[in-house]
């Protein structure tokens, strides 16, 4: 039986909503300004979107935002759902417990203090600042978000899917691929996809990480910020607004799927 809200919590809820996306409306809606200014809207225009796909500069450096991004999530997704795997394997619950305090600090560690350990780090070994020292950098701060959404499905998966698999004379690999990893692949898309928009819209440990030639789109956009406000960054943020918006819908049916599929319903 489904539980109806009172009037206050949606009256609460719509406030709340009110506060998070009204920021974003009136960036969108400036956008189409052909005043160039966010005091004024004096027609509509779709300049600022000609400008945007005429800066190259700016396009490159979108899509390294983007290859870092997917390279980060699929590397660290991967590192992750092995690292679940490998706490999950302890016996002891004051080991795991242990294990996964260590993966908590670096989620809750500041920003700032991830980005300037990973500067000293690079600095100290004389590793060059790039692409790679933001891919590492990303991949690193990813891998314990992975791990924090595929450890609690694995905690609740049922030893006997495994045992039975056994029973019917499945060897390792196959345990592996064909019973927990599709039990699992609800978790792993949502670290995953958290891994991806965590990499999106980092700015503090790229900031200390990225070199001289090399730039993701939001140390881009504080740059660009504070050289005065131009509405093509407007315009760049309201497509990534809806880009963010396909990925989650994107998100949403994938997980829908995999959960039918681990259900045993196809629809």
């Amino acid at each position: 039986m489904k539980e109806k809200l009172s009037p206050f919590s949606k009256l609460f809820l719509i406030f709340i909503f009110l506060i998070l996306y009204t920021p974003i409306f009136f960036l969108i809606f400036y956008s189409f300004n052909s005043g160039g200014t966010m005091y004024n809207f004096e027609s509509f225009t779709l300049d600022w979107y000609r400008e945007l796909f005429t800066d190259y500069r700016l396009l490159i450096i979108v899509l390294n935002t983007l290859v870092v991004a997917l390279l980060s999530a699929l590397i660290a997704t991967i590192i992750g759902v092995l690292g679940a795997l490998w706490i999950h394997s302890f016996r002891r619950r004051a080991t795991r417990n242990m294990l996964m305090s260590f993966n908590n600090v670096l989620i809750v560690s500041p920003d700032v203090i991830i980005g300037a350990s990973f500067l000293i780090l690079f600095t100290v070994t004389g590793y060059k600042l790039g692409f790679y020292s933001v891919l590492l950098s990303h991949i690193a701060f990813s891998v314990p978000i992975v791990v924090l959404m595929v450890l609690p499905k694995l905690n609740e998966m049922s030893s006997s899917l495994v045992d039975a698999a056994r029973d019917l004379g499945a060897n390792s690999w196959d345990v592996l691929t064909k019973v927990i990893l599709p039990y699992l692949t609800p978790g792993i898309m949502a670290g995953f996809f958290m891994a991806l928009t965590f990499s999106l819209d980092d700015f503090a440990v790229t900031f200390f990480v990225t070199g001289n030639g090399f730039s993701t789109l939001s140390v881009e956009i504080y740059s660009l910020a504070r050289r005065g406000v131009s509405l093509n960054i407007n315009a760049l943020s309201t497509l990534l607004f809806l880009f963010t918006i396909i990925l989650v819908i994107v998100y949403y049916f994938i997980a829908q799927r995999s959960k039918s599929t681990v259900m045993g319903v196809r629809k």
